[in-house]
């Protein structure tokens, strides 16, 4: 699944007639310049397109309908390189379904201060046009990122390919496909949800299908896919000694096989992108789905335990994200504690969490599950590799969707878990583990979430921006007092947001 393949920004750039032509021409040639630094950054993973400089009203429309309107266009970057009036900016602005970038910049870093005249001034003015256009996306209560700075710094590429990736994972979204194998836990709270609305404001469509449909794709897999599949596995990972072929439970490992390639064909012939199950409504099938799920995940796919649609969407969108970026990103949930010295948490689930996020390779192993009443499953078996990252939940609180987010240290365990027979990841909450979690309790933050080690708060924070969704980040800088006021503030705004 290539999140980026085809997908592109295009580079809008504002002046206006009152120079002349020649000025005109000089602005064309130096956004052209801006937009291919960016288009060959290797921190933004899109096509950056330019389109001729706008100049009215009417060119303005034209272009922002004609973005949205582009299959291939998953947001747009708008410079004012001259001055701009913003004015005529607004109708196109309006009518803007796509992510918005607006990036202040130069077309050089460096003045050259010996030889600046009213010419020069008059054609470098962005620090002019764009206070004038940034006052307009603010009057016009535009949700956007603003990036300042020139394109030259590393800093400034990273930023703008955050926003490209958000803007991609967004697009995603919007024609996201969910597919629910039977309904949710019972009696559990956090993992329900108001599907409408998360098509109304997200985009995506959530539906179930009866597990027995599945079934019935599981029973027609043929052998010979089958053993495509299993030797694959003898490839890409390790084997317990009794799931090696030949060995007692080695007819386990081959019905995960066979559930992975009828998921996969049931996925990519309803053209999904994210699924759910849930162990208690298995129908026909044997296992829990386990390993299956796990490389599913890899490749891509969004996934949620138990019903889970939210988390499996979610999942989805940081997937694209955070395409082609090391480290990896997963399903999980936080499990219990090691309240010793600097605290940590242990993270893990039933059996899907995603071998991205593996430190080693992988190895096949079957286990009994104690809930379900099925087959012993097979599932990969691993710790996650250390590193920096981000848990993030999505909860709905009523009368919003809310993200909760920590960001965290992945750690390797203080001693060998030879006897948990499920993936895992340990890690320390920042600021410390008391703060994080008291935090988290208090904003409401579910069970299940996303643990990421290839994204952080920036793409986090420009997809709750894109989708004018709140964000409760948990940082080094959170404290209770902090995050008491940002919750309290937050409703309010949120509220008065969605209007009476």
């Amino acid at each position: 699944m290539d999140s980026f393949a085809g997908a592109e920004v295009w580079f809008l750039t504002g002046s206006q007639g009152l120079y002349g032509e020649e000025t005109l021409q000089q602005v064309a040639g130096q956004s052209q310049r801006v937009a291919a630094a960016l288009d060959e950054a290797g921190e933004v993973p899109v096509r950056v397109v330019w389109k001729p400089v706008l100049t009215d009203a009417g060119a303005i429309r034209r272009a922002m309908g004609a973005a949205n309107e582009d299959p291939s266009c998953v947001g747009v970057i708008t410079w004012m390189h001259t001055f701009s009036p913003a004015k005529m900016w607004i109708s196109g602005l309006e009518a803007l379904r796509l992510p918005l970038l607006h990036l202040h910049t130069q077309a050089d870093a460096a003045l050259p201060w010996a030889t600046i005249d009213m010419d020069f001034m008059n054609l470098n003015q962005a620090a002019h046009g764009d206070r004038e256009y940034g006052f307009v996306l603010t009057r016009l209560r535009l949700p956007r990122t603003t990036v300042a700075g020139h394109v030259s710094d590393p800093r400034v590429r990273a930023r703008v390919g955050s926003w490209a990736r958000a803007a991609t994972a967004a697009h995603a979204a919007r024609s996201l496909k969910l597919a629910r194998f039977g309904d949710n836990m019972r009696n559990v709270a956090v993992t329900e949800g108001d599907k409408v609305e998360a098509e109304i404001r997200f985009g995506m469509s959530v539906n179930t299908w009866g597990v027995d449909d599945l079934v019935a794709v599981v029973d027609a897999v043929e052998d010979k896919a089958v053993d495509a599949l299993v030797e694959e596995y003898g490839d890409r990972y390790d084997w317990a000694d009794d799931c090696r072929p030949g060995a007692p439970r080695h007819e386990a490992v081959r019905y995960q096989a066979r559930v992975e390639a009828a998921l996969r064909s049931f996925l990519e012939d309803g053209g999904f992108g994210a699924f759910t199950t849930n162990f208690e409504d298995l129908g026909g099938l044997r296992q829990l789905p386990g390993l299956a799920v796990q490389r599913l995940m890899a490749d891509g796919y969004g996934f949620g335990g138990e019903g889970d649609w939210k988390t499996s969407a979610l999942l989805r969108v940081l997937k694209v994200a955070a395409a082609g970026l090391p480290g990896g990103t997963s399903f999980m949930e936080d499990y219990t504690y090691d309240l010793t010295g600097t605290p940590k948490i242990l993270g893990a689930h039933m059996l899907e969490v995603c071998p991205t996020l593996a430190g080693e390779r992988p190895r096949v192993e079957v286990h009994p599950l104690s809930i379900g009443g099925r087959e012993d499953p097979a599932r990969l078996v691993f710790t996650a590799a250390p590193g920096a990252g981000v848990v993030v939940g999505w909860c709905d609180l009523g009368d919003r969707f809310r993200w909760v987010a920590d960001e965290i240290d992945v750690v390797e365990p203080d001693e060998p878990l030879p006897n948990l027979p499920v993936a895992r990841a340990v890690w320390r909450p920042r600021p410390d583990f008391e703060t994080a979690t008291e935090g988290w309790l208090t904003a409401g933050g579910p069970h299940h979430t996303v643990l990421s080690t290839a994204l952080g708060a920036d793409e986090l924070t420009d997809l709750a921006e894109v989708f004018s969704t709140e964000l409760v980040l948990i940082d080094a800088d959170t404290t209770r007092r902090s995050l008491a006021k940002e919750l309290r503030w937050s409703a309010a705004y949120h509220r008065l947001a969605q209007g009476l």
